[in-house]
C-alpha cells in the first residue's frame, strides 16, 4: 500500500517527524501540513503525505528558519508552481552568499587582528566620518556600535568621537563578523575577549563555529530537498 492509503495517527506523524504530538498539530494549524481526514470517532487520520511535510518543515527551519520553512512547504501544497523552486533556489544561493562573505572575514580578520598598532601618534587617530568612509558604512552604524558597546571611542573635549588605531583595527573586526552574519548580542559578548591577549585565535575560532553552522545548515537544506521530493511523490 502506498503513503495515501496508509493510516497514521498524531502520534506517529509525531514519532516519525522527531518532534511532538503538539507540533504536528500546529503545522496543520498553520497550513504545513494538509488537512487531514477525521475517523468517526473524530481522530485525525495522517498519512506519509504529512509525515514528509513534517520533515521537509523541520530541515528547512534549521536551514532558512521558521518562517520561509513554512512559505516553502506551503508553496510544495500548492504544485505544480514555481514558488518551491524559486524559495529552494533562493535558499541555496543565500547560503552560498554566507559562505562568500565568511571566507573573506576569515581572511581579513586574520590580516587585521595581527596588524601592530605600537608607538602610535594622535595624528593616527580616525574620526567618525573618516573611518566611516574607511569602512564603508555609515557614520551613524559606528554610532550605533558606540551605542551598543561594540567600539567604543574616546570622546575630545567638544564630545567628539576620535578613534585610536585600535578601535579602527576592532571597528575593521566587527565589520567582518557583521558581514559574516555576527548579531549584536554575540557580538557584545565576543568583543572583550577579542581584546585579550588571544585576539586572533578568538576571532578565527568565532568564525570557525560560523563555519560549523553553516555546515549544519546546508546539510538540513539538503535532507529538506529530499523530504519534499519525496512529498511531491506522495502528492
Amino acid at each position: 500500500m502506498t503513503g495515501l492509503h496508509r493510516p497514521l495517527r498524531t502520534v506517529d506523524v509525531a514519532r516519525r517527524a522527531g518532534c511532538s504530538v503538539q507540533q504536528v498539530r500546529d503545522l496543520e494549524a498553520d497550513g504545513v501540513l494538509p488537512a487531514t481526514t477525521r475517523t468517526a470517532a473524530g481522530y485525525r487520520v495522517f498519512t506519509d503525505v504529512h509525515v514528509q511535510a513534517a520533515l521537509a518543515y523541520r530541515s528547512l527551519a534549521v536551514a532558512v528558519g521558521p518562517v520561509r520553512a513554512r512559505e516553502a512547504v506551503r508553496a510544495a501544497h500548492r504544485w505544480p508552481a514555481p514558488d518551491l523552486l524559486r524559495l529552494l533556489d533562493a535558499a541555496h544561493a543565500g547560503l552560498h552568499t554566507e559562505r562568500r562573505d565568511l571566507a573573506l572575514a576569515r581572511e581579513a580578520a586574520a590580516s587585521i587582528s595581527a596588524e601592530p598598532v605600537d608607538d602610535v601618534r594622535p595624528s593616527d587617530s580616525m574620526g567618525v566620518s573618516e573611518l566611516a568612509a574607511a569602512l564603508g558604512v555609515r557614520p551613524s552604524t559606528l554610532r550605533h556600535w558606540d551605542a551598543e558597546g561594540l567600539v567604543v571611542p574616546r570622546r575630545t573635549a567638544g564630545a567628539a568621537r576620535r578613534y585610536s588605531p585600535t578601535d579602527v583595527r576592532d571597528a575593521r573586526i566587527v565589520h567582518q563578523l557583521r558581514l559574516a552574519g555576527y548579531r549584536v548580542g554575540p557580538l557584545r559578548a565576543l568583543l572583550p575577549e577579542l581584546r585579550g591577549a588571544r585576539r586572533r585565535e578568538d576571532v578565527l575560532a568565532a568564525l570557525a563555529a560560523r563555519d560549523a553552522d553553516l555546515d549544519a545548515r546546508s546539510r538540513a537544506l539538503l535532507d529538506a530537498s529530499s523530504a519534499l521530493a519525496a512529498l511531491l511523490r506522495e502528492r
